[in-house]
């Protein structure tokens, strides 16, 4: 080809040409690929720039699965509360029932005294003798019914001593002309501790205690509910132990770590609680020995308010990161698209200054072949002659 002359006009037609079809070539390209930085080579700036934009969002977007995940966990723990406190509710329920439930003894405990003398009434039972001013009676814990001591005044009415004896569980009655002391319908599953007089005593004493009477018909209906209740008392404990996802429990005592961004430095860590029923503070009822009385059935209702307490302050706690995970969510996903943005203002071309471009060109590149071929006619006369 380099033996090949061409005239000025002609060679200067060709450069004209093979320029329009470079760049007819290249806006056709990026008419098909939308981009008009397609390597380093259009652009180098652009392009890496726009790369690493891309690969910030590509880290950042692998990220939303472990935060979506992170999502799931704080959702199942949130149902598993949500459980929980419809089985304490329940048990609740139940403990109310005990209470509602006929008396299990046909009998309560009683400890009597021996008779009363002098002037000792219900009006003031300090007489100087059988009982003294200032004088005590120690009462002994016996099962639920706690240890404690009632002191004498100058003046000793039975009502006086009964807000006393309330305390305790107990009450006071002069019966047959003696001080009887009897358990209260909140512990009438209980048998009287031993009365003990002290500090300077009269010589009244009381009899050892006669145990309470039990009634086999009402016992029974409580020992049902005792297993009823143990029932709600080991699905507590299961339900906790359900509350998974993708293996974290958050009620079992795991630990939820987010990561945020792709260098690692922004991160929550959640820290997970055990809310089996003994996490709770609950645990199972024995049959013949728990709920036989309103105080054991009351004891249970408030271990129970507090299990309720305790999972409502949780289902705060977890709603409040749920909802900082869910915010960071959405701005991971609306950073993703301003870096994708940005990205895309730094390559795409635009198809309608393309579109332009390429007609633009496709008519230049007609009009310069017209002109090459003028310029070819001088050449063309010569041919004419030497034919």
């Amino acid at each position: 080809m380099s033996g090949i002359v061409l005239s000025a006009s002609v060679r200067q037609n060709l450069l004209s040409l093979q320029s329009t079809a470079d760049l007819l070539s290249t806006t056709q390209n990026r008419l098909a690929t939308g981009n008009k930085v397609n390597s380093a080579l259009d652009n180098p700036t652009n392009f890496f720039t726009a790369q690493s934009l891309n690969n910030r969002a590509g880290d950042i977007g692998n990220l939303l699965d472990s935060i979506g995940n992170g999502v799931q966990v704080l959702q199942a723990a949130n149902t598993g509360i949500t459980s929980l406190q419809s089985l304490v509710d329940s048990a609740k329920s139940i403990a109310n029932q005990v209470l509602q439930a006929p008396a299990g003894y046909t009998a309560k405990s009683t400890s009597t005294s021996t008779a009363l003398v002098g002037t000792a009434s219900a009006a003031n039972l300090v007489d100087g003798v059988g009982f003294k001013a200032n004088q005590t009676l120690a009462f002994a814990a016996s099962g639920e019914l706690p240890a404690f001591t009632v002191t004498f005044g100058a003046s000793e009415s039975l009502d006086q001593l009964n807000t006393s004896l309330a305390a305790g569980g107990l009450t006071a009655s002069i019966t047959g002309g003696n001080l009887v002391i009897t358990t209260t319908n909140d512990y009438a599953g209980q048998t009287v501790g031993t009365i003990t007089p002290g500090s300077t005593p009269g010589t009244t004493t009381f009899a050892a205690a006669v145990a309470p009477v039990a009634d086999a018909s009402s016992l029974a209906i409580r020992s049902n509910l005792v297993s009823q209740y143990n029932n709600i008392i080991a699905q507590i404990t299961t339900t906790a132990q359900d509350s998974s996802f993708n293996g974290i429990n958050l009620l079992n005592g795991d630990t939820l770590k987010l990561t945020f961004n792709e260098t690692g430095k922004s991160t929550l860590s959640i820290s997970g609680v055990t809310y089996n029923a003994a996490g709770l503070g609950l645990a199972s009822l024995t049959s013949g020995t728990d709920f036989l009385d309103n105080n054991s059935a009351n004891a249970q209702l408030t271990k129970l308010s507090s299990a309720s307490s305790t999972l409502r302050t949780e289902a705060s706690a977890l709603g409040s990161n749920l909802s900082i995970v869910q915010i960071r969510q959405n701005f991971n996903k609306n950073l993703i698209n301003v870096l994708q943005t940005g990205s895309s203002n730094l390559t795409l071309a635009d198809t309608n200054e393309e579109a332009a471009n390429s007609q633009a060109l496709s008519t230049r590149q007609s009009i310069a072949v017209s002109a090459l071929a003028l310029a070819n006619q001088s050449q063309a006369s010569v041919l004419q002659l030497l034919r």
